[in-house]
């Protein structure tokens, strides 16, 4: 995991032409592997030409772990022959359910923090590992619903399953303000009962305010508040490598590439120019 350090991008389709002609200093790319899973062609082809300029790692969004639906066997055997062939430095996921029943839902939907829920995810966390033969990371997930029956907090049911499991976690920053707003918690009290050398990696992304609400689209320059948050964990985290997402609203490659710079520069000066 030493080579991925720094500030990272989530690759997206517009950029990769402007990528692959003038192959900008990024550290390292972050790759939304379901969309590369059984195809070819020339998206294949240009991934593959990427990865011989960068490191990279996955990001998946089919495990559905926290359903109760049998593991999907074969989207298993398909991220993992993509990373035969690619080797990401690691393979990242949700604390979310997507699909019930064999309906899939196109959403990462949110999850009652119970012990059952806990020992549920936990199982099928250590299963896929198993399969992956390695630890991997889970991502903290933006919600818009409280469950009645939850039993503790947001951050102490992602501590409890990151132990328990055993596996890493992607913080994602803008998921914590997100929640922090729709439910208010303090954001930080988040950061602060995170365990530090469970956290491999960091998202910073944009937001839709709603007056009412924030809803994590993607979709938007990372905010103020965001950028605020993230230097609260970089003084508590360390320089955990970061990544910027932008999935909708995508605009030209240097508007991203200047947040990364931004994030990377965060991290310079809360530690003391360690990255």
């Amino acid at each position: 995991m030493g080579i991925i350090r720094g500030a990272g991008l989530g690759l997206r389709e517009p950029h990769i032409e402007e990528i692959l002609d003038h192959l900008p200093p990024v550290p390292w790319f972050e790759v939304l592997a379901d969309n590369y899973l059984g195809i070819g062609g020339r998206p294949r082809d240009r991934l593959f030409e990427i990865r011989a300029h960068y490191p990279v790692v996955f990001h998946s969004v089919g495990m559905n772990l926290g359903s109760v639906d049998p593991l999907d066997e074969d989207y298993l055997d398909r991220l993992l022959e993509l990373r035969a062939e690619l080797q990401p430095e690691w393979i990242s996921d949700h604390f979310c359910w997507t699909a019930a029943r064999g309906r899939h839902h196109h959403d990462l939907l949110p999850l009652p923090c119970t012990e059952e829920v806990i020992a549920h995810l936990c199982e099928r966390v250590s299963r896929v590992q198993d399969r992956l033969g390695e630890r991997m990371l889970l991502e903290n997930a933006s919600a818009y619903v409280a469950f009645r029956d939850s039993e503790c907090s947001e951050w102490e049911f992602v501590r409890e399953v990151a132990e328990r499991a055993d596996c890493f976690l992607l913080l994602d920053i803008n998921n914590i303000y997100v929640n922090s707003y729709n439910f208010g918690f303090d954001p930080r009290e988040y950061l602060e009962a995170i365990p530090r050398e469970r956290v491999k990696q960091i998202h910073l992304a944009g937001f839709s305010d709603e007056r009412t609400h924030l809803i994590d689209t993607h979709g938007a320059d990372v905010s103020a508040d965001v950028w605020r948050l993230y230097r609260d964990s970089v003084e508590l985290l360390g320089a955990v490598p970061a990544c910027v997402e932008r999935d909708s609203n995508i605009p030209a490659f240097d508007v991203i590439f200047d947040e990364a710079r931004r994030a990377q520069q965060v991290m310079l000066e809360e530690t003391g120019g360690a990255s």
